[in-house]
């Protein structure tokens, strides 16, 4: 292989190694696919002109001539269009009468108006003009003349924006730099002068990707698999166009058709799996930033709304006492309920707060060795009041036996408070009983109601944050969905379980949370 061949077969890799690396990196930029479409042409006209210069058959270097021709063609066309979208410049009209004259003169490419035949210069093959072959150079200066134009237009005007005027200085100088040499290929058709654009177009698309690779970072299992794909398709595209006999060639014909099928598959399942992957990143980096808004504002309700809800309280307290004289009777009752208001305000709050903290990781414990009876008949008195307050009957059952373990006493506590005030809050009638029994290792406490009753499909709620039933606001406008989701986390930071049985809508419910002994 000659010089030229090398080189041509080094553009043909590396502009199409260059495109895929940028479509790879982003299918849905319109700038990128202009690219693409740009580094395409570019690859192929290498690899039509490695064809031309390799082959020692006059009629297989006429074979490669037809693909260097046709995309030397669309390579300023596509440049064109490539151009109008990195500077925003609509020019439909004038691209579209680029497309369908370059089209035209493609199909006019293959015949005789062209090209007389082929001739050997230089050491190689090279193109016999025919009679209107002139078209194509002055067509060729053309379109990239008006590519550069506007590129030229685009630097003057954009230095206010430094990073836009550096990406066209890199385009602009290697556009002169590969189109601008690239001319010199037209030159042998012309007058008797070796062609350089093979070598200056290597350095236009070595250029651009060190302009471009600055700036990105590509996928390389997408790469790697359009890569090989497009290796195997070059082998078979290489034994049908070095084919002499009509049977072997429709032969060669259908095998590559049939590897690209293949190829196709390939590059499209490894795209479809790194795309999924990519999903689930953007998804992960969501949920932290989700995660972070959440943190943050968990931080401002802990320290300021708490803060207003406990100014509030204390001064209501403050109100009904006798310290600032004896209020009028009257007043009273509202002063009461503001004070109820800013106890619940304040139970609200923290039980968001609670379950936020437990579900996060975040609640400290304090482990040390403690009665699990003690704790339940303490919390049992303190919400019997209101129950008995619903009208609603209320019981105590506890079983003879040990019911020693180690655990944070008030974070245990305040989750079997959570379970007792669920189900007084979720009971229009009937009763509430309280269970403790225990096994050789472990202590069950179950709470059992006549309540609403809990649906199948909302069980899985239950133990999430926000979880709630469909209808629970209907029956407690106080819920706020994390009570059980901070029991389930306490619970389970004990090394127990929690969960819950129902029978369905309005049949009551029993939950339970059983806690390893000591």
């Amino acid at each position: 292989m000659n010089l030229f061949g090398i080189t041509s077969v080094m553009i043909f890799f590396a502009g199409l190694g260059f495109g895929l690396f940028l479509y790879s990196s982003d299918r849905k930029s319109k700038i990128i696919k202009m690219w693409f479409a740009v580094s395409i042409a570019t690859s192929l006209w290498g690899l039509g002109l490695y064809g031309v210069t390799s082959t020692s058959n006059v009629a297989v270097a006429l074979r490669w001539q037809y693909l260097l021709d046709i995309s030397a063609i669309f390579i300023p066309i596509t440049y064109f269009a490539f151009v109008c979208e990195l500077l925003e410049i609509k020019l439909f009209f004038l691209r579209r009468f680029f497309l369908y004259l370059g089209s035209i003169l493609a199909i006019f490419s293959v015949t005789h108006y062209f090209k007389a035949g082929m001739t050997t210069r230089f050491g190689f093959f090279w193109v016999s003009p025919g009679e209107y072959y002139i078209v194509f150079p002055i067509f060729f200066a053309l379109v990239v003349t008006t590519s550069l134009f506007f590129l030229i237009d685009a630097y003057i005007k954009s230095k206010d924006r430094p990073i836009f005027h550096a990406q066209i200085r890199n385009t602009l100088i290697a556009g002169l730099i590969g189109f601008g040499g690239g001319i010199t290929d037209f030159f042998p058709q012309v007058i008797n002068i070796y062609p350089f654009g093979n070598y200056f177009i290597l350095l236009y698309v070595m250029f651009m990707s060190y302009g471009v690779l600055k700036y990105k970072m590509f996928n390389i299992k997408i790469i790697s698999a359009q890569l090989f794909s497009g290796a195997i398709f070059l082998v078979f595209l290489f034994n049908l166009l070095e084919t002499d006999t009509s049977s072997s060639w429709v032969i060669r014909f259908i095998l590559l058709v049939l590897i690209s099928i293949f190829s196709g598959f390939l590059v499209r399942g490894v795209y479809k799996e790194v795309e999924q992957k990519e999903k689930i990143e953007k998804l992960a980096d969501q949920l932290q930033e989700t995660n972070r808004n959440q943190a943050s504002l968990m931080h401002f309700m802990n320290h300021q709304v708490k803060g207003k809800f406990g100014i509030s309280k204390n001064i209501f307290a403050e109100l009904l006492t006798d310290d600032y004289g004896t209020m009028p009777p009257a007043t009273l009752p509202l002063l009461q309920k503001g004070l109820d208001e800013a106890n619940l305000g304040v139970s609200y709050l923290q039980g968001i707060l609670n379950g936020s903290s437990a579900e996060s990781g975040k609640l400290q414990y304090d482990m040390k060795p403690m009665d699990m009876k003690v704790v339940v008949q303490e919390v049992y008195e303190k919400q019997k009041e209101n129950a008995e307050k619903k009208g609603l009957s209320v019981n105590l059952r506890i079983e003879e036996g040990d019911y020693h373990t180690t655990g944070d006493i008030i974070q245990l506590g305040e989750s079997v408070r959570n379970l007792i005030d669920n189900s007084i809050n979720y009971t229009l009638a009937g009763s509430v009983d309280v269970e403790l029994s225990q096994t050789d290792k472990s202590v069950l406490v179950k709470i059992k109601d006549t309540g609403v009753g809990i649906a199948p499909e909302d069980r899985e709620r239950l133990f999430k944050s926000g979880g709630r039933g469909a209808n629970s606001l209907k029956v407690n406008v106080n819920s706020t969905g994390y009570g059980l989701v901070f029991v389930k986390n306490v619970v389970e930071a004990h090394g127990g379980k929690v969960g819950v049985e129902s029978e369905g809508k309005d049949k009551g419910s029993t939950f339970y949370m059983e806690l390893p002994k000591s």
